[in-house]
């Protein structure tokens, strides 16, 4: 188990100019990810260090936004002005989360600008829409070298040079230990957790990256 991506819901400008916006922010350029046929939604998707990626996502007005738990909170986030949606930790066996959960992953896909499609299987949206300090869970069924960690705008670096070093939540760590099994330390090794009680809706607070010209936070 450990961190997938940083999921950003996008403000009322939508998701190219907010994925612009916190571009320039970075110093870096997020790359069109194109469409999740089943969620309703679309992202654009800017990779880091440790095979990670950051992803800004909006929905779209297509019927599965309204029924899928991911185009909803997605929506729900976006009508409330955008910001951190929540974070996504990759698995290599949804067996023990599904039993943990008590239900079964859904499958998800994208289609990419290229033509390419990715495939992966997902676990507790519905956990992050009750209490958005919580991860979701993913299992990749493509291969890797597809995952967007892999995906750079034409005119970036070979190799990423953003890596995320700390992250800001309101909640509960033990809440959070719980639901990921007793995993949620080895899911973020370099990764520095400030956990904060929350004054309001639990959730991502803020992020923090290394970035060439320096630490941002966002």
């Amino acid at each position: 188990m450990k961190l997938d991506h940083l999921s950003f819901a996008a403000g009322p400008e939508g998701a190219a100019a907010t994925a612009e916006r916190l571009g320039d922010k970075l110093g870096a350029r997020f790359v069109d990810g194109g469409f999740h046929p089943r969620f309703g939604t679309r992202n654009w998707t800017l990779p880091m260090a440790g095979d990670t990626y950051f992803e800004v996502v909006e929905v779209l007005d297509h019927p599965a936004a309204d029924k899928a738990p991911f185009g909803q909170a997605v929506r729900a986030r976006s009508s409330d002005g955008g910001g951190w949606l929540g974070w996504v930790v990759r698995v290599d066996d949804l067996g023990p989360v599904e039993q943990r959960l008590g239900r079964e992953a859904v499958p998800g896909n994208r289609h990419l600008p290229t033509g390419e499609e990715l495939s992966w299987k997902q676990i507790g949206v519905k956990g992050l829409q009750a209490d958005p300090q919580l991860p979701f869970f993913v299992h990749w069924l493509s291969d890797m070298g597809l995952h967007p960690s892999k995906q750079y705008a034409d005119d970036a670096p070979s190799e990423p040079v953003i890596r995320l070093t700390g992250l800001e939540i309101a909640g509960d760590p033990d809440r959070v230990n719980d639901w990921m099994g007793g995993d949620a330390d080895g899911a973020l090794p370099e990764v520095d957790i400030s956990w904060s009680a929350p004054n309001g809706q639990p959730g991502v607070l803020a992020a923090t990256f290394q970035t060439p010209a320096g630490e941002v936070r966002l």
